[in-house]
């Protein structure tokens, strides 16, 4: 199958510096493909294929999306289960009214210059009672503070969870907001860095043997996609809405 380079526009598995991001956007796959059983799902944007794969192991059937040439060629080639198939498409346009009883659109809107457009779309596309489940880093969490946006040149704008429900609200009728969070073995990291854990493994000079072993060790479990009250909202890693028309 065709390789893909690690650019910082999609996120690949198979890598081991970049599990953790890579888990952590499978955390939220697993998440969804949990409540999707015997549905029709699209996996808009779906860039390298694994979370299509993931959705297709309980849906009914799942056809991923991707505009990219090279991204929609890999995942066609890498990811051959019988109810799932690839499309080339954009996320402005893709689909036919009331196709689908699902639509994952994962870590993609801020990479959209219309994203009010985009979502209108999204919810044509639903039958009724459908959802549509979207994702977006936590500006807060990911840029630095008091920054507007972080680093990532693929990123148009990125979101404060206030802002980010109430585009989803601009387009949907219902809005159930969520966050991804640090569990297990990462939330333990955590306590450990407002412990010092930082200053200590610079003095004993075993930053690279020690994130060399636990990076490639995180899993999808170590991250949790709960609800949470709108100051908790605020410390999410990436923020989750379930979408209703």
């Amino acid at each position: 199958m065709p390789p893909l380079a690690l650019t910082g526009e999609r996120t690949l598995p198979d890598i081991p510096a970049e599990n953790y991001w890579y888990r952590r956007h499978l955390a939220v796959y697993r998440w969804i493909a949990s409540r999707v059983s015997g549905q029709r799902v699209l996996d808009m944007a779906c860039g390298e294929g694994y979370g299509s794969a993931v959705l297709a192991d309980k849906a009914a059937t799942v056809v991923g999306v991707e505009a990219n040439p090279e991204a929609h060629e890999h995942a066609r080639l890498r990811y051959r289960n019988a109810n799932l198939s690839f499309a080339r498409g954009l996320v402005e346009t893709y689909g036919r009214p009331g196709e689908f009883d699902c639509v994952a659109f994962l870590q993609t809107i801020e990479h959209v210059h219309d994203p009010e457009a985009v979502l209108r779309h999204l919810r044509e596309l639903l039958r009724r009672g459908g959802s549509a489940y979207i994702s977006t880093p936590n500006v807060l969490t990911l840029a630095p503070p008091g920054a507007d946006k972080s680093g990532n040149p693929w990123h148009l704008r990125e979101y404060r969870a206030a802002e980010f429900i109430s585009l989803c609200r601009s387009a949907f009728d219902s809005v159930e907001p969520l966050g991804v969070y640090h569990a297990r073995k990462l939330l333990a990291h955590e306590y450990a860095l407002k412990l010092g854990w930082d200053r200590i493994h610079t003095l004993l000079r075993i930053t690279r043997p020690f994130y060399d072993r636990f990076v490639p060790a995180i899993h999808e479990r170590d991250f949790v996609v709960r609800a949470a009250p709108p100051a908790e909202l605020q410390t999410a890693l990436d923020l989750v809405t379930i979408c209703r028309p």
